[in-house]
């Protein structure tokens, strides 16, 4: 079985050294010092000392929004995983849902700029399969109208723009390290910040709002990374580069082989920098199609994924709906090829012998 996406899986006795190292220091949790070597090297790897480790990215994402004390409503991408909008909504703020652009899947800044009222406080947007948003055009309109910006950043670790990170953007910029991702601890997560009492306050916020053993100075909840998961985020951090090299060359054996097929492929010159390869999107020619490929390649033992679907403003728990016409039509015509570091070429000529014309 060839499935949709497989962890990246280090040499066990690495790990396996490591574990025996939280044994002898009998320190599981409660910022162990393999979370404090990880927080160390992912700060010396993003250039800031404004990062923290959490443990997933939703966490993250309910973090960022408490730290910044928004209220109201929050303009957000309908196009994204609905960790997104639930996070929102967990911190009793309402979503505004604003269209995408139909060539980066992003939201687009012209539909933000419609959104925008007395009652907005944020923007929070995706950069959809590691793509970088518009960001110059949104800090725009934040700075235009007074209003925070977050990036949920899950999918683009290993994206830069000007030899940076682009989670360096934004007043807030949240990552995921869940196992499906190109770098992962397990599960885990990461908020990287500009603001300095802001990243104070979110160290607070993530340890219950401890001040001291038997002092609360804040509402806080329980967003730690444990031992474990940070023993696997230092030993994959140390295979990033061949994790990277290895997705490049199976994203560009996909595009190479799609080119010129009545099938819808990413651009990566859309990305001003460079790009992390992580997720091949293919655009089919309508939903109906979709599903009868999904189910052809199921049959010959293939996976794939429809990611992302459904177009989050379409939630049935959502209280009022609002169209957004690109996302919902794009949602149901995307499907996400396999992409992880085990996949080899003959595997991938096997799903690539699907989209033949």
């Amino acid at each position: 079985m060839i499935t949709a996406t497989k962890p990246f899986i280090p040499p066990i006795e690495g790990y396996t050294n490591l574990v025996e190292e939280i044994f002898k220091n009998k320190w599981f949790t409660n910022h162990g010092p393999l979370v404090t070597s990880l927080e160390k090297e992912l700060q010396k790897h993003f250039g800031t000392e404004h990062l923290l480790l959490v443990s997933n990215g939703t966490i993250a994402l309910q973090l960022a929004i408490k730290a910044l004390d928004l209220k109201g409503k929050i303009i957000t991408t309908p196009y994204s995983y609905v960790a997104t909008t639930t996070s929102i909504l967990w911190e009793q703020c309402e979503p505004v849902f604003v269209d995408i652009s139909p060539n980066t899947f992003n939201a687009d800044p012209a539909c933000i700029e419609k959104a925008i009222t007395p009652d907005t406080s944020a923007i929070l947007v995706t950069n959809v399969y590691g793509i970088p948003c518009d960001f110059e055009a949104i800090q725009k309109l934040a700075d235009t109208h007074g209003l925070k910006v977050i990036y949920d950043n899950a999918h683009g670790f290993g994206t830069k723009m000007n030899g940076r990170e682009i989670s360096l953007q934004g007043d807030i910029s949240t990552l995921s390290f869940h196992a499906t991702k190109l770098f992962h601890s397990i599960e885990g997560g990461a908020i990287v910040c500009k603001d300095k009492a802001v990243f104070e306050r979110m160290k607070l916020l993530r340890n219950f709002g401890h001040t001291s053993p038997t002092t609360f100075g804040d509402i806080g909840i329980n967003g730690k990374m444990n031992e474990f998961c940070a023993a696997m985020g230092l030993l994959n951090f140390g295979f990033l580069e061949d994790i990277l090299e290895k997705r490049k060359t199976q994203w560009l054996y996909y595009k190479e082989n799609l080119t010129g097929t009545n099938y819808a492929i990413f651009d990566d010159g859309l990305v001003n920098g460079e790009f992390n390869y992580a997720y091949f999107p293919l655009l089919l020619k309508d939903e109906q199609s979709l599903l009868a490929k999904m189910e052809s390649m199921e049959a010959d033992g293939i996976s794939v994924r429809r990611y992302f679907f459904p177009s989050l403003n379409t939630l049935s728990y959502l209280k009022n709906f609002q169209n957004c016409p690109v996302s919902e039509d794009i949602s149901k015509r995307v499907i996400c090829l396999p992409l992880y570091h085990e996949l080899t070429i003959e595997e991938q000529d096997k799903i690539l012998a699907h989209f033949k014309n």
